[in-house]
């Protein structure tokens, strides 16, 4: 395909006529190969410097770099797979523009995005730019970011990032965390009519679930943070019991806790520990146990750091309102940051329409979305090249 260089709604069009579905949540899907190797072939036309990287067999990362190969670097990072399509209300992958938007899955998350900071760095970056930028379109954020943890483990670094998440055009520093607990309540199973020997599984997960129900509803009065407010907790699933004449010998209870900077899985895990505690401090016959699933850290770069100020600066030169958010969901910035590389989020659409039956992104938001970053680019290429 033929894209003219800088044309990012053109591109973003491109990439969402491209089924990348992540073969992790859609097991019938072709995974993000082959939007990898067009969105390659593009860079390497534009003038890039561009590397296929597989992150696992058959998934790369595009890897593109422009401008002096050892000066300080800016990442634009994005991610390619997108996620399944089932209960969608229009065609998936049509790319259809209608009211001033494009409709696909992946437009808003995030393919939108990948276009506008791609066409920023080929309209305001080249090979004799004093720092070099780096893009960095990754696979798999939608399940276990193998993509990003492979460009870590490989050694990429940058001076800061921006990750082109849809935030509508805010500058996001900071988002949530998450971990994912599993908690297993036992009873003992006996005939309905042994109330003198039976304990009750789902009645016990019910005390521990009214607990943790009264701890969420305090928790504002703890720690909170200026852009994404308190933390949060919630029962996601629950399964037990075998049949209305028994008592139920097992309830397992699945848990999704949702962290801000400065809390950690260790106090997520105190915290439902505690509660076991106190349901069985009124309940001696009380027995659960909790396990983790897995967890993601919180992220947090300070409003007043360098990757903030350019792009406030940007914004405000292009005449796009300057907008400081927490995001609420997690992104690779988490990742990124705790390799040491300054991220934030900003990128055209809405995380509200992520996954759902209607995607689509305003053409306006990438339009604006490429004249800031490519100001950002600009600036940060002219800089002096030395670190």
């Amino acid at each position: 395909m033929v894209i003219p260089r800088g044309d990012a709604v053109a591109l973003a069009r491109a990439l969402i006529q491209i089924d990348s579905r992540n073969p992790a949540l859609a097991p019938d899907s072709p995974g993000e190969g082959d939007c990898a190797r067009a969105l390659a072939t593009i860079l390497d036309e534009w003038g890039f410097t561009v590397d296929l990287i597989e992150a696992t067999p058959g998934r790369p990362n595009v890897v593109a770099r422009i401008g002096p190969a050892d000066a300080p670097a800016l990442m634009l990072n994005g991610h390619l797979d997108v996620v399944s399509v089932e209960g969608m209300v229009h065609e998936p992958f049509a790319a259809t523009v209608r009211n001033g938007s494009i409709y696909g899955r992946g437009s808003a998350d995030m393919k939108g995005g990948i276009a506008a900071m791609c066409a920023a760095a080929a309209t305001s970056a080249s090979h004799r730019s004093n720092r070099q930028i780096l893009i960095a379109a990754v696979v798999d954020e939608e399940y276990e970011s193998v993509g990003t943890r492979a460009l870590v483990a490989s050694g990429i670094r940058a001076d800061a990032a921006i990750i082109t998440e849809p935030t509508r055009l805010a500058i996001c520093p900071a988002h949530r965390g998450f971990a994912w607990f599993d908690i297993v309540v036992n009873g003992k199973a006996a005939h309905g009519s042994r109330y003198d020997i039976g304990i009750d599984a789902i009645t016990h997960a019910g005390l521990l679930l009214a607990e943790l129900d009264c701890l969420e509803r305090t928790r504002g009065l703890g720690r909170t943070h200026s852009l994404l407010g308190r933390g949060s907790l919630h029962a996601s699933t629950i399964a037990g019991g075998s049949g209305i004449s028994t008592y139920p010998e097992l309830c397992t209870l699945s848990v999704e806790r949702r962290t801000i900077p400065g809390e950690t899985v260790e106090m997520a895990i105190e915290e439902l520990t505690d509660a076991c505690a106190r349901v069985r401090a009124e309940r001696t016959d009380f027995n659960a146990s909790v396990t983790l699933r897995t967890a993601q850290l919180p992220s947090d770069v300070a409003t007043d750091a360098p990757v903030v100020k350019m792009l406030a600066s940007a914004m405000e030169r292009e005449g796009v309102p300057v907008r400081i958010e927490g995001l609420s969901a997690w992104t690779d910035a988490a990742l990124l940051n705790e390799a040491g590389i300054p991220a934030v989020c900003f990128g055209p659409g809405d995380i509200g329409l992520a996954h759902s039956a209607e995607e689509f992104v305003p053409v306006v938001e990438i339009e604006q979305a490429t004249r800031v970053l490519a100001r950002v680019v600009g600036e940060w290429c002219n800089e002096p090249g030395s670190r």
